[in-house]
């Protein structure tokens, strides 16, 4: 009986450990995503500058 009794317990084990990896592979994508777009932004920053100092400079 007391095999029985860890069984369920073995296969609650290794879900969360499932359960676990799977957040974490998540977790991973989401923060690169979120480089991905703080990157984007950045750039579209100075895109925007450089147009907008071109434009005082050149402007009548």
């Amino acid at each position: 009986m007391p095999e029985e009794a860890s069984e369920p317990r073995d296969s609650l084990d290794s879900l969360e450990k499932t359960l676990e990896q799977r957040r974490l592979a998540q977790e991973k994508k989401d923060e690169r995503r979120v480089w991905w777009f703080l990157g984007y932004f950045l750039f579209g920053i100075h895109i925007v500058a450089f147009v907008m100092i071109y434009a005082v400079r050149h402007g009548k």
